[in-house]
């Protein structure tokens, strides 16, 4: 692929009418298909007992540490968002580690890929906030602390989900753009130590595009979240 290009959204490899088959798709095919049989590898036989094979080990602690990272954030039970956030935590973070294959382009480097992304989670967030809390109770959070607040509130839905995608896909991009022309210019040696800090570079982006996205149901879920609270803190002086 050219270094030159700014998005896989210009290669494209095959047109029929108004449909382009571009890079974007194929690696987000790719990275889907290694996913869905990464998932069938692991978990065909999973054991409860003491002995357990490494990757069945290795997804575990990626569950329980993505389970620990929710309820910090929520004070909710992390069962109902572990789904969401999870897989979007591991599509951006395999995206991101296959960048290391050769002629492989991470399909976050695209904006319309990192824009999906991001209205997923803008539509997550009235969705678990309804669920939880009921239409008639989520939609006051946006006339809070008075009517006049509406406009703003809507906008700034609107802003974080423009800052979501336009933050992962300015980073992966970028990472990528420089480690190719280093790769162009230089030695061996620079452009694999480059792609290393890229590979940290590429999860810390996926855990802190889950960590917002996060925040961002949490806020749309707070009243439950203070009921739970409530509930627990009166539980517990009654315990007392």
């Amino acid at each position: 692929m050219d270094i030159t290009s700014i998005t896989p959204d210009e290669t494209v490899y095959w047109t029929w009418g108004a449909f382009h088959l571009n890079a974007t798709i194929v690696f987000t095919w790719g990275v889907m298909a290694v996913l869905t049989f990464g998932s069938w590898l692991i978990t065909r036989r999973l054991s409860s007992g003491p002995q357990i094979s490494r990757w069945e080990n290795l997804l575990e602690m990626v569950v329980e540490f993505t389970q620990k990272q929710i309820r910090d954030i929520s004070h909710q039970d992390p069962g109902q968002y572990l789904p969401f956030i999870g897989a979007l935590f591991l599509f951006i973070a395999v995206s991101n580690i296959l960048s290391v294959v050769p002629g492989f382009v991470s399909p976050t480097g695209s904006l319309s890929t990192t824009a999906a992304l991001a209205i997923c989670v803008f539509a997550g967030v009235p969705i678990y906030g309804i669920a939880n809390e009921g239409l008639g109770h989520y939609l006051k959070h946006y006339i809070q602390p008075s009517i006049m607040m509406l406009p703003f509130n809507i906008i700034g839905e609107l802003s974080r989900t423009l800052a979501l995608a336009v933050r992962l896909f300015g980073n992966v991009m970028s990472g990528a753009k420089i480690g190719a022309i280093l790769l162009a210019v230089t030695p061996l040696f620079f452009p694999v130590v480059m792609h290393l800090l890229g590979l940290l570079t590429g999860l810390i982006q996926a855990y802190i595009f889950a960590i917002l996205a996060t925040v961002y149901i949490a806020s749309g879920t707070r009243a439950r979240a203070k009921k739970e609270g409530a509930a627990d803190a009166a539980e517990q002086e009654e315990n007392a």
